[in-house]
């Protein structure tokens, strides 16, 4: 564990693969998956395979709709932290944080009501990071090309 890069609660990061360059997020170790917030979601088929169209505003100051295509990875049952279950698309996409990239299956939801467009669970922090609750926003934004979503 002493190896294991230490972050806070809350942090910054980029989904390059989706065009996100940098975006809030809140990690959760009590979350088994990670949760990406959408707005719409649509399912298309693309060379005999099921792929998912979404789109996502976030931003407080400039809204801003972001519209993302990725593979889907498949469809889970999730239970949120109410207890209720639901079925929910999964895709797999890489991460930028803390000067890493990997990749993790986020689930598509709407998290509207939640302060953080992406919650980082537990499966994508395991054997990578510690985090520490007392602390929030411990590293630079992400250098990416991509969309830059506060």
């Amino acid at each position: 564990m002493a190896d294991l890069i230490t972050l806070g609660w809350r942090e910054r990061l980029a989904l390059p693969q989706l065009g996100i360059g940098v975006l809030k997020a809140k990690l959760d170790t009590g979350a088994r998956s990670s949760s990406l917030h959408v707005d719409t979601l649509e399912t298309f088929q693309r060379a005999g395979a099921t792929w998912l169209r979404f789109t996502m505003h976030a931003g407080r100051r400039q809204p801003l709709e972001i519209c993302c295509e990725a593979p889907a990875l498949d469809r889970r049952a999730v239970t949120d932290t109410g207890g209720r279950r639901t079925e929910r698309w999964f895709i797999r996409s890489e991460v930028q944080l803390a000067g890493q990239r990997f990749s993790v299956d986020i689930n598509l939801t709407d998290r509207r009501h939640m302060l953080f467009p992406l919650l980082l669970g537990r499966s994508a922090l395991s054997g990578r990071f510690a985090v520490d609750p007392a602390r929030s926003y411990t590293q630079p934004r992400p250098l990416t090309a991509a969309t830059d979503l506060r």
